[in-house]
């Protein structure tokens, strides 16, 4: 018995160090700051700084599904460094930015990297998603999978039938304006966006439907705006069944593969298997660029038009009201109104656009909290360096 016990003990520690030795050191950082809670809400900092960059390689937590890219990468030239007029390290300190890229007139103006990170690596996007997941949507339009936004949900999912959701529109879910009660306090163990992530689905029926569709109404559909992670995911159902493929296949098809992204990206799946479509694509900085730039440049990826005319003007112009002077909310995207818009996710991640300036802004990070809302001012300070580099593009511009 005894013999026995220290043969598996020595075992053990064999296993351990030959994992230990062929380990690349993202997964050594993961060991050492193994997540100690299933919801990432709750994850301490150095617990999400070894997972943010890893999240597809955690089975335990998640599956994924990769989006492939193509052969052909949408060439970044470096151009000119951008003189911002402020002290760039002291920024991403403060805002414990994993990577920034600033693409300007379709250069790279400005790359930089911390936490460890790198260009080769992948950063999780969160919501950022939600754009994605929203440009999906206009691409099966496009291919006549969905008739019409003005269509009800429940005609694409009948799982939703006879609930609070039997009456909302597509274009409703888009703009998170469905008039059904929703709680997306990051820092709430009881809140909606935390107790749906655990929530075990009835048989037969996808996890977000079946957690969504117990939900109850609080206002006409149309008539108020709250925030509501849970109704992208209803998205993505929605998309993915219209048209029969997962969204990251559809991603890979439309967008990542044609435009020409540089790395093969992934999408975590829910319970389920339908792709947790409010959250959770692991992409390259350089990528998030990318897809900033095709939005920018009319959906159009190897010479062809993915979305519908227009869809891009209204995805990104302010569809409702959000009670912010200067901003709101279009199909899944935060507009401003100077003409730009953004991408964003919890904990630091972001695409800003501005049309007006040809310029595109990606960064991910790990912010001490999801948002200012639990405290720290890294939102503001974020808002406040797109204006900034928005001010150096126009004083640059000047004779």
């Amino acid at each position: 018995m005894k013999k026995s016990i220290i043969s598996i003990v020595v075992l053990l520690l064999v296993g351990c160090a030959l994992f230990w030795a062929t380990a690349d050191q993202d997964m050594r950082r993961l060991v050492l700051n193994f997540p100690t809670n299933t919801d990432v809400l709750f994850w301490s900092t150095p617990e999400r700084d070894a997972a943010f960059r890893v999240l597809d390689r955690l089975p335990v937590l998640s599956e994924s599904r990769v989006i492939a890219a193509g052969e052909n990468a949408y060439p970044l030239p470096k151009g000119a460094p951008l003189e911002i007029g402020m002290d760039v390290d002291a920024y991403m300190a403060s805002q414990r930015a994993a990577a920034l890229v600033i693409v300007h007139d379709g250069k790279i103006r400005l790359e930089q990297y911390g936490l460890e990170f790198g260009p080769e690596g992948r950063w999780t996007s969160f919501s950022v998603a939600k754009s994605f997941t929203s440009t999906l949507v206009g691409a099966a339009i496009k291919d006549g999978y969905i008739k019409s936004i003005d269509d009800t949900v429940s005609e694409y999912i009948p799982d939703l039938k006879g609930s609070a959701y039997d009456n909302v529109t597509i274009k409703q879910l888009l703009t998170m304006t469905s008039g059904v009660k929703w709680n997306e306090d990051y820092g709430d163990p009881q809140s909606d966006v935390a107790l749906f992530t655990a929530h075990k689905a009835e048989p037969g029926v996808d996890v977000t439907v079946s957690y969504m569709r117990q939900l109850e109404s609080e206002a006409e559909p149309g008539t108020k705006w709250v925030y509501k992670t849970g109704e992208t995911n209803l998205i993505g159902v929605l998309a993915s069944s219209a048209a029969n493929k997962p969204l990251a296949e559809y991603l890979s098809e439309k967008v990542w593969q044609p435009f020409g992204m540089e790395q093969d990206a992934t999408w975590l799946l829910g319970s389920t298997g339908h792709e947790v479509s409010g959250c959770c694509i692991q992409a390259a900085t350089r990528d998030y660029a990318r897809f900033g730039l095709f939005i920018m440049a009319g959906g159009i990826a190897d010479g062809e038009q993915v979305l519908p005319d227009g869809w891009i003007t209204e995805a990104t112009t302010r569809q409702a009201d959000i009670g912010r002077p200067g901003h709101g909310y279009g199909y899944q995207w935060w507009t401003m109104d100077d003409g730009a818009y953004i991408a964003q996710g919890i904990f630091g991640q972001g695409i800003f656009i501005d049309p007006k300036r040809n310029l595109v802004i990606a960064s991910n990070g790990n912010w001490p909290q999801a948002t200012d809302m639990q405290g720290g001012n890294q939102g503001e300070e974020r808002l406040a360096f797109y204006r900034q580099v928005q001010l150096a593009i126009d004083q640059e511009a000047q004779p």
